[in-house]
């Protein structure tokens, strides 16, 4: 099966992020404008892509807080709808909200409802993604899950908590996480930016240099995972998860997220990118 190649967009996505250094950096606004110019069928991608801030508002708001990530696909008050009515997010989503609202419902006595909520509705979301068209979606999922799972692993030791709690999914390195007593887990060989990982989340090292190492992890990653694609959905979505760093820094760190964005534009050169496809060709 071909997939859409998106020629014109990817060679907006530069007018775009400098059009934001004048106007001012919108993240929604520029994930809204991509969304338009995508396929039926790739904008189901892409907004697979931020249903990850949907159950995390979703679960911001079922614990009684009221901090939402402006870029999930609904808003606030169409999640807390969501908690009461279940009809917009992914199925997988409406029916772990309804196992978990309704315990003594025999309807639902399929779901492990001995799982927490929360550590189910990720599970839900990453096993959803494993099984997108997308291969960058596939791959950046299972990444993220991983890295996620690392850090919470690395807490969990300092706090004395079991792994095993902590911990989203049960795949191998799910399972080498809860088992191992390794400094690095035994995972060096399986997950190449491991060290690096440990390295940011180091005791002396303070929470906001923590966290923007690990988002530049995330950076590297989603450029090493769409090392040869240049216009289609995969490239379309590496660009986003990019908008979305930028869009968290700005907010966290004036510095940092001007940083990011002059390495967003840096690497939005279309002229750039047809040049390495004929080389590639």
């Amino acid at each position: 099966m071909f997939s859409n190649q998106y020629y014109t967009l990817v060679a907006g996505l530069k007018e775009w992020a400098l059009d934001a250094d004048t106007k001012g950096f919108d993240a929604r606004a520029i994930v809204d404008s991509v969304m338009e110019e995508l396929s039926a069928g790739d904008a189901r991608v892409a907004r697979l892509l931020y249903t990850y801030y949907d159950i995390e508002n979703l679960l911001t708001l079922r614990r009684g807080g009221s901090r939402i990530v402006s870029l999930g696909n609904l808003s606030a008050e169409e999640i807390a709808e969501e908690l009461e009515r279940p009809e917009k997010l992914p199925k997988f989503a409406q029916r772990l909200i309804m196992a978990y609202a309704r315990p003594d419902d025999v309807e639902w006595d399929d779901v492990d409802r001995s799982v927490p909520f929360e550590k189910a509705m990720m599970e839900g979301y990453y096993e959803e993604c494993a099984r997108s068209s997308s291969e960058f979606l596939r791959e950046w999922a299972a990444f993220d899950k991983a890295l996620r799972n690392v850090s919470a692993a690395v807490t969990a030791r300092r706090l004395d908590v079991p792994v095993a709690e902590v911990v989203v999914g049960d795949d191998e390195i799910a399972q080498g996480l809860a088992k191992s007593s390794a400094a690095d887990f035994g995972l060096r060989g399986e997950l190449p930016w491991i060290d690096s990982l440990l390295t940011a989340l180091g005791e002396d090292v303070n929470m906001l240099d923590k966290e923007h190492r690990i988002d530049v992890i995330r950076w590297e990653m989603s450029e090493e995972l769409t090392a040869f694609d240049y216009f289609n959905i995969d490239a379309v979505m590496a660009f986003l998860v990019r908008i979305n760093l930028v869009d968290r820094w700005s907010r966290l760190d004036e510095a940092r997220g001007k940083e990011m964005y002059r390495r967003l534009v840096a690497g939005l050169s279309a002229r750039d990118k047809i040049e390495n496809t004929a080389k590639a060709e």
